[in-house]
């Protein structure tokens, strides 16, 4: 009986060294999955896991919180694959809209979070017009949930969003033609009646309340 404690002893030890300790089951390979724009090897950086660090202790959640350091991911999963490989499931953040700030084009996602800079905006986004564009500020968020939540076939008509409160949000389309929207209540409401509501002759647009719709 005390050889075999002894035995099993050992080949719980050896068990637990190989596992938590040596580099025999340490992470040999960073899978990236779902990256579109970001390198996997910018990912794989982020991460900070050194090669053979083994598996088993890598602290999931702090590699999360890295891996979300860089501006162009929105979520992140890891997890562990056995015998050797970390993995990596991300999200990217998607430019909905630009705002034209110092001369440049901030690209923004339906968060507010700026995901990149570019000299002039892409011609399928439309221009934010807000006064203090950013996370936090009221009108800027309900600007871009209208946009998030437009139909593709409007969306592409739209040229600009105008947003002087959370609750006065305005599309100007790119024939000139304005849409004066209101809140981000009621959105496919909305939706609706203007896909009626363009194919009449006007400049102006108002369906910002749905039961009393007005064109001008």
């Amino acid at each position: 009986m005390v050889l075999v404690a002894v035995l099993t002893a050992g080949v719980v030890g050896t068990a637990t060294w190989v596992v938590f300790f040596s580099p025999v089951l340490g992470v040999r390979e960073i899978e990236v999955v779902g990256n579109l724009t970001v390198p996997s090897a910018q990912v794989e950086r982020a991460a900070g896991v050194p090669d053979r660090h083994p598996l088993a202790t890598v602290d999931l959640a702090a590699v999360k919180g890295r891996v979300l350091g860089i501006r162009q991911i929105e979520t992140a999963d890891v997890g562990r694959g056995w015998p050797g490989t970390l993995r990596i499931e991300i999200v990217e953040r998607e430019p909905i809209a630009a705002v034209v700030v110092a001369g440049r084009a901030a690209l923004m996602d339906r968060h507010g979070v700026v995901t990149e800079v570019r000299p002039v905006a892409p011609p399928r986004l439309p221009l934010l017009r807000v006064a203090r564009p950013g996370e936090r500020d009221p009108a800027t968020l309900a600007a871009l949930a209208v946009i998030a939540a437009l139909p593709e076939d409007l969306a592409r008509r739209v040229a600009e969003v105008h947003a002087a409160s959370a609750e006065s949000v305005s599309l100007r389309l790119g024939d000139g033609r304005t849409v004066v929207w209101g809140g981000v209540d009621r959105g496919q409401e909305k939706a609706t009646i203007l896909a009626t509501l363009l194919d009449r002759t006007a400049d102006t647009y108002d369906v910002s309340s749905p039961e009393v719709v007005t064109v001008k």
